[in-house]
């Protein structure tokens, strides 16, 4: 099969003119880079996008490929996009209504599919989505409009009050089942690399507030524990794929590690039980939200990070507070801040490389200089980690070509159909860099001209196939 899409190939350029100046090589080019460079694109309150309700949908889609290109050229390779702020819908559904963060008006369509649109966008640029569901919030305000569709209104049974906002009650089963029905919805109907959680299990302690259930801690905590492991399995099962990621608050509890303070105890006020989804595999990846600076110690990123990465075997891949910038919440925090943070996540725990900025917005807007001194944190496109614990197989090499084209170098692939990504791998003289990781399906691209080429195949897990390589005849 590979034989005979080289042979295709080579039909190919010789029909399109192109000289064959490559030939098969036994060089062997270094490793493909691994890394999960992530970014959230938070829809809810319009922090990210689109930048305001109502806005055109030819507006709200230039917008996302703003985004996406900006994303594209730093050498990220993933988004965690908003999908359901607050039981509605960033996307076409039939069990809750569209979000207001698009047209302002809870359940009027936007004219487009949204998840649609920033799927197609993204994965034309080599980057996953990862869809992400807030599973209980109801509503973030009372004084809200809700459509005739939504929980509050077609549920109220499984919901409660909760000073100014409406959450839906994690010990009624309506409303895990509810949460659980509308995720596997869309990972049934959406082509999504994965499935993201974030910290709203219960609602955050607010003054002399507390969530009026009747339940203790430990049986909140049995709950949520419940709904995450029921998840990660009916994720699994329909497409074994999709990542299932979290983003718990960054402390699993005060003085864990030693000399941690934080003033909220997410084991027992969020009934989040982190470490034990680490701990049990039920995530592909977890994402604490390490906001935190490098120094003092008592909320120490590396002390912290350290702590979570020896806590079980997946890979814990941090948020980092980009936003923090030259901001109100941290004044003075300098962009060198959230470089020397992702360098620390390159160095401590024997784990997959990976973080997640907090958000979007900030490394669009180049808050402080960020966007600039990443180009020297990002300097090779990398590969998203590998997921061996689900699979292990890895896809065929790819049928290649490749041919001088004025001062470039065109390459070609035939891929297999288990085939989601190539990267494209060039030597100048005796230096061997990634210059791209292309979705598959784009077939070729034009490079700058290179001495040899190599090719190497990476399926929806990240297994990698061993790289083809082509050098100048």
């Amino acid at each position: 099969m590979v034989r005979l899409a080289t042979s295709l190939l080579f039909l190919i350029f010789s029909s399109l003119g192109f000289a064959q100046n490559y030939a098969p090589s036994n060089e062997k080019p270094p490793m493909i880079a691994r890394e999960f460079r992530a970014a959230w694109i938070a829809c809810i309150y319009n922090i990210d996008w689109p930048s305001s309700p109502g806005l055109s949908a030819d507006r709200q889609q230039a917008e996302m490929r703003t985004i996406l290109d900006k994303l594209a050229a730093l050498k990220m390779n993933a988004v965690i996009f908003q999908v359901r702020p607050q039981c509605d819908a960033v996307y076409a559904s039939s069990i809750e209504p569209w979000s207001s963060c698009l047209t302002g008006t809870m359940g009027r369509s936007p004219g487009y599919d949204p998840l649609a649109y920033c799927i197609r966008e993204a994965h034309a640029r080599g980057i996953e989505v990862h869809a992400w569901f807030n599973p209980f919030r109801a509503l973030s305000n009372t004084s809200q409009k809700a459509a005739s569709n939504h929980v509050t209104r077609s549920s109220p049974h499984i919901t409660k009050r909760f000073g100014t906002m409406v959450w839906c009650d994690p010990a009624h089963p309506d409303t895990r089942s509810r949460a659980l029905n509308v995720i596997l919805d869309v990972v049934r109907r959406y082509d999504i690399d994965g499935v993201h959680l974030d910290d709203y299990f219960y609602p955050y302690p607010s003054g002399n507030l507390r969530f009026a259930d009747g339940k203790s801690p430990a049986q909140r905590r049995a709950y949520v524990d419940d709904f995450v492991s029921n998840l990660y399995s009916a994720v699994k099962r329909q497409k074994s794929w999709v990542r299932v990621g979290i983003s718990p608050f960054g402390i699993w509890r005060p003085g864990v590690p030693s000399g941690i303070e934080a003033g909220l105890d997410s084991y027992e006020q969020l009934a989040g039980d982190s470490r034990k989804w680490l701990k049990n595999g039920w995530v592909d990846y977890l994402a604490p939200q390490l906001y935190w600076r490098i120094s003092p110690q008592k909320q120490s990123f590396p002390a912290l990070l350290n702590w979570w990465r020896s806590q079980g075997s997946r890979p814990v891949w941090p948020g980092i507070a980009t936003s923090r910038i030259n901001s109100s919440e941290d004044p003075g925090r300098p962009a060198s801040e959230i470089t020397n943070q992702i360098d620390l996540t390159r160095k401590i725990g024997k784990n997959w490389n990976g973080h997640i900025h907090w958000s979007a917005k900030s490394l669009v807007r180049n808050q402080g200089g960020i966007a600039t001194r990443l180009a020297n944190t990002y300097t090779q496109p990398a590969a998203i980690p590998p997921m061996p614990w689900i699979n292990k197989s890895s896809p065929a090499a790819p049928g290649v070509s490749a041919a001088l084209q004025g001062n470039g170098t065109f390459v070609r692939w035939v891929p297999d159909k288990h085939t989601a990504k190539v990267a494209i791998q060039a030597r100048t003289g005796r230096t061997w860099r990634t210059v791209q990781i292309a979705p598959a399906s784009s077939r070729g691209i034009t490079i700058p001209r290179a001495d040899a080429v190599a090719f190497t195949a990476i399926d929806r897990f990240g297994n990698a196939s061993a790289p083809k390589v082509l050098g100048l005849r």
